[in-house]
């Protein structure tokens, strides 16, 4: 425990997208976020250059592992312009502008298909 207070903090404030996409996937993965993805969708759509894709479980668990990436990422100094999915519980976003972070549980995972949709085109 002591280890984790005494984690040095490493600022996020103005790296690339694709760092930020890339601390985003190693958070979610040491929650134990399930098939954790960074897809490049610069070349896809304005909206975004990279999606961060991570299932959970459980609804607790999606709800832990968005929770833990705001947090976490908050620390480094970004905050997320928008958060969605709060009173559900299968799917929630953080839009970071440049990364978008899809947290979702299997069922809307494989209903919404974003791996595929977005990764048909490479």
């Amino acid at each position: 425990m002591e280890e984790i207070r005494n984690e040095e903090k490493r600022s996020l404030v103005g790296c690339t997208p694709r760092e930020l996409a890339e601390a985003i996937a190693e958070i979610l993965d040491n929650k134990k976020g399930n098939d954790v993805k960074v897809i490049a969708v610069g070349d896809k759509t304005v909206i975004a250059d990279y999606f961060v894709l991570a299932t959970g479980n459980t609804s607790t668990h999606v709800r832990a592992l968005a929770d833990e990436v705001e947090f976490k990422i908050n620390e480094c100094g970004v905050e997320p312009f928008r958060h969605e999915g709060r009173q559900g519980n299968s799917w929630r976003v953080l839009d970071y502008a440049s990364v978008i972070v899809h947290v979702f549980d299997r069922e809307a995972r494989d209903f919404y298909k974003l791996d595929k949709l977005y990764t048909d085109f490479e």
